[in-house]
């Protein structure tokens, strides 16, 4: 089932695709967050996708969690060695809900920097509450699936001088770029966990106006989904609507030097999961 969160007569609501995805029915108001992991039931007439706007699935979750360095291909193409995963842990770092915005939304070129870059990402929905799952139970908490751009500026820079050779400096600027305004795209809809039996099996590939710059593939995680949403609940208790994007592979502009500019168009397509679009604006 296909999930949307959308603007109607003024109104947010979500409900789901049916008819070959040409039509909206709706389950209530609010973001799709109701409805995970129930049953969906009508409430009102259903009308054509083309007449809403289409708003991220997710709009303010909870938590908004997201994996570094997941990929093997895109740390060494950043010039790190290969990693050992049996001496590492999942890398997890919060980005604010501020940063999520939705398909054919707009991105704001920041102030801070000039070079931002993207990252194609499968990003995780949380179904149902929970601490401490073992990977092998860890499926069964996701109560779906959305395609997400994990916006990052590769730079900061604040108008005065700095010692940017300091590693803590280094690192707080890394982070920095993973915060600002509409830096954590998804859409253009949440597909629910059972209609992907393997989410390490699903085609990866980002376009920025037109041209191919990632192609890759889940099952090429360091990190496997059900490893990432075991660990996070480790630390933290999961809640329905919480979201974990799970990395990126190689392609990223950082590698190049080829960074966004304002007028860029960045569309991301993960498997069957749909395909999000957004454009890079002068701020």
């Amino acid at each position: 089932m296909k999930l949307v969160t959308f603007r109607h007569d003024g109104h947010v609501r979500h409900g789901r695709l049916i008819e070959n995805g040409t039509i909206v029915q709706p389950l209530g108001d609010g973001d799709v967050t109701a409805s995970l992991g129930g049953a969906a039931t009508a409430a009102g007439p259903a009308f054509p996708l083309a007449d809403v706007e289409l708003l991220a699935p997710l709009l303010r979750p909870g938590k908004l969690l997201a994996a570094a360095a997941n990929y093997q291909d895109h740390v060494t193409e950043a010039g790190g060695e290969p990693l050992d995963k049996s001496r590492l842990s999942p890398r997890l770092f919060l980005k604010p809900p501020t940063g999520i915005v939705g398909p054919g939304a707009d991105i704001p070129m920041p102030s801070v920097s000039r070079e931002v870059d993207w990252e194609a990402e499968l990003a995780v929905v949380i179904g149902t509450t929970a601490r401490n799952v073992p990977i092998a139970k860890a499926l069964d908490i996701v109560g779906g699936y959305v395609t997400s751009n994990d916006v990052s500026a590769r730079s900061m820079d604040f108008g005065y001088e700095r010692d940017t050779g300091d590693s803590h400096v280094w690192f707080f600027d890394w982070l920095a770029g993973k915060l600002l305004d509409g830096f954590a795209p998804m859409g253009p809809w949440l597909v629910t966990a059972d209609e992907v039996p393997d989410p390490q099996a699903l085609h990866i590939t980002l376009d920025v106006n037109g041209e191919r710059r990632q192609d890759g593939s889940t099952k090429d995680m360091i990190f496997s989904v059900a490893e990432l949403v075991s660990f996070a609940s480790t630390l933290m208790t999961l809640e329905p609507g919480d979201v974990i994007m799970t990395g990126t592979p190689s392609g990223v502009g950082a590698a190049t030097g080829q960074y966004l500019k304002a007028g860029d168009r960045m569309s991301v397509t993960i498997g069957d999961l749909g395909t999000l679009t957004n454009r890079m604006v002068a701020s």
